[in-house]
């Protein structure tokens, strides 16, 4: 690139920078307004930007303001609008100015390329709560190049053991009343599960005066994961997202040129030509597919689950028990086991992060360190005891009609709890003292309590007794699992290939899924070469087994 044209992009990039600061009135780096607590303590302040959608809470949130009591601090957080996560970093780096905390995702190496955050590991022993957080494992989270840490993971961090009653990760999802009309038939085969779709929608050609839709598949930016990477789950692999491993070699594979992947495509595109996908599929931004799905006329997709939890909670909203969804494990024979279910990890290259922003990286770490203890956590989540919940006399937590009711409500939610916290390290699985779950939709007697008819009337029909039991149990994570939090860093060979290799499948799997059948082979044919010209795949799998094979050595 000319220099002149760096200059220029520059210059752009500065002026957008200014642009957003003076929309989103996010002011990078801590600072004190003079305020205090109800105490009389100073109320810090400090600022947070996550590179994910997101909705503001009501400055007058009832649960973030006791945490704000409880810790002196209040963090303004911003989310992720009109960019991609990497097109925000970028203009943040450009500027030289960050937030306080940030979590890039897609950009995160962006940061660290940029030297944009503060090495950790000098002060991790100083907060025993963000010490125990990870334990052993902080290994773990040392960066491959410089040896620095420079996140804390906020997912996947399991106390006592898991208590999970619902799917989130990916999966073929149906409509409830879909296997109900079917009388609740067992699918585990693509062509099992689309020859239910086309069934159905023939019989119920409109939902409310609207055309029914099959299935919809969103590729839109970042969330294209839901278009290309299914030939990995068909092939029954877990979700590597990177590529598949063989377990005796220790040998990572590109999934894009695997036999499955040509099988699973032309399906869709013989579905896609038969009218069972969303003709706007690929058109289709974020917002509008969950506006969809939340219409109840989208009978099944293939997606992660925390995807849709939007669409689904205004379902519920509305009432439309039976428009809510089945998570199912598709794969492209009977004789294939799926792996649709994985154990919790630990992302090693990503996570929450301080920025070199920050004037009181302290004062940071303390609120970390804060919202780590085991009674702020139940704050977090459970809310405020004897309004959100109560407590018998065995320490076991339950909640009310009206209170699960709020807790139905996505408005009442975002005004009232500590979920926009999210983004910050939290346990999984089940409170400090093993009595009760963390995720109140977790506790157990809570989960039956919640179950409406439908719920209960799908469950009976499978022998069930909660919706994970539609896939098959998670098995042992692998100590390389997943490689897709190998650190990709920028212009290195493996990953300009992976870079090489996103932009042929956005362009080419909409056009292999929308060509005629007849062309199909010729479509696929062109597509591979496509991919293998432009992409060193050899660089980019070399990469990767070496990561795997490190893992292994160093974790197995």
């Amino acid at each position: 690139m000319k220099k002149d044209v760096r200059k220029r992009i520059k210059y752009s990039a500065l002026l957008a920078l200014i642009l957003v600061i003076a929309l989103t009135g996010c002011t990078p780096g801590s600072s004190s307004k003079g305020e205090k607590t109800a105490d009389g303590r100073e109320l810090k302040q400090f600022s947070a930007f996550f590179a994910v959608p997101g909705k503001i809470a009501p400055d007058d949130n009832r649960v973030l303001k006791a945490i704000e009591e409880k810790t002196g601090v209040r963090v303004t957080m911003d989310w992720l609008t009109g960019q991609t996560a990497k097109e925000r970093i970028g203009v943040l780096i450009a500027g030289g100015e960050y937030p306080d905390f940030i979590d890039g995702s897609d950009g995160t190496q962006q940061l660290v390329a940029a030297g944009a955050l503060v090495p950790l590991e000098d002060y991790i022993d100083k907060y025993p709560n963000i010490k125990n957080y990870l334990g052993e494992d902080w290994k773990k989270m040392k960066n491959t190049t410089d040896g620095h840490i420079y996140f804390i993971p906020q997912f996947g961090n399991i106390q006592e053991k898991s208590m999970k009653v619902s799917h989130d990760g990916e999966a073929f999802w149906i409509q409830k009343a879909v296997l109900e009309w079917d009388n609740y038939p067992t699918i585990k085969t693509l062509d099992q599960y689309f020859d239910l779709i086309e069934r159905y929608k023939a019989a119920h050609p409109t939902v409310d005066g609207q055309p029914t839709i099959g299935f919809e598949i969103i590729s839109y930016d970042w969330r294209y994961f839901a278009l290309e990477n299914p030939p990995l789950f068909m092939a029954g692999y877990p979700n590597e997202g990177a590529a598949i491993v063989d377990k005796e070699t220790l040998t990572a594979k590109n999934y894009n040129t695997i036999p499955e992947a040509k099988a699973y495509f032309k399906k869709i595109n013989e579905v896609y030509h038969q009218g069972l996908v969303d003709n706007e599929t690929f058109t289709a931004n974020y917002d509008q597919y969950i506006s969809k799905i939340s219409t109840g006329r989208v009978l099944g997709m293939v997606d992660q689950g925390w995807q849709f939890l939007d669409a689904e909670a205004s379902l519920v909203k509305q009432k439309l028990y039976d428009k809510t969804y089945v998570p199912l494990s598709i794969t492209l024979s009977e004789d294939v086991k799926g792996r649709y279910q994985n154990n919790p990890i630990l992302n090693v290259n990503g996570g929450l992060a301080i920025t070199k922003s920050c004037e009181d990286i302290e004062g940071a770490l303390q609120y970390i360190n804060d919202l780590l203890d085991p009674e702020m956590e139940v704050l977090r989540t459970w809310g405020q005891e004897g309004v959100d919940y109560q407590v018998d006399d065995k320490g076991v937590f339950s909640r009310n009609e009206e209170q699960r009711a709020n807790s139905k409500d996505p408005d009442w939610v975002l005004a009232n709890t500590g979920s926009p916290l999210v983004y910050f390290p939290h346990h999984e699985g089940m409170t400090a003292d093993g009595k009760n779950a963390l995720d109140p939709k977790e506790q157990p007697e809570e989960y039956l309590a919640t179950l409406n008819d439908i719920d209960k009337k799908v469950l009976k029909a499978y022998g069930y007794t909660k919706f994970t039991d539609f896939l098959e149990p998670a098995e042992e994570n692998e100590p390389w699992f997943p490689i897709y939090t190998y650190n990709f860093e920028p212009n290195k060979p493996e990953t300009i290939a992976r870079q090489k290799m996103d932009d042929v499948k956005r362009k080419w799997l909409p056009k292999v899924i929308m060509t005629s059948p007849a062309e199909f082979d010729k479509a696929w044919e062109e597509y591979q070469a496509t991919l293998k010209e432009n992409a060193d795949i050899k660089a980019y799998e070399d990469a990767l087994t070496e990561e795997v094979r490190r893992r292994m050595e160093l974790w197995g």
